[in-house]
């Protein structure tokens, strides 16, 4: 997708962050866990962005999911993905 070039703001801006949280709950219940953490990350720096009158417009259950359930699985202290696999001919 392209970038755009106006910022969000206001009401456009709570929508973006709910449909991102959306889409990595998606992607969590399809185990696609790489695709996941890059939307939880975007939803994330999103909705710090909000203020706290902004943030209660978010729905609980989508809060909730960001901030402390998805923590326990991608939080900083968990170790971080692979970049690379090593190949079959490595392993004899």
């Amino acid at each position: 997708m392209a970038k755009q070039e106006v910022p969000l703001a206001g009401e456009e801006l709570i929508k973006e962050v709910c449909r991102r949280i959306r889409v990595a709950r998606s992607y969590w219940d399809a185990h696609n866990n790489a695709a996941c953490r890059g939307e939880r990350d975007q939803a994330l720096a999103l909705y710090n962005t909000l203020s706290k009158e902004q943030k209660e417009q978010i729905p609980q259950v989508l809060r909730v999911w960001l901030r402390y359930r998805s923590e326990k699985y991608f939080g900083a202290h968990r170790t971080p993905p692979k970049s690379a696999r090593k190949s079959k001919t490595q392993i004899r």
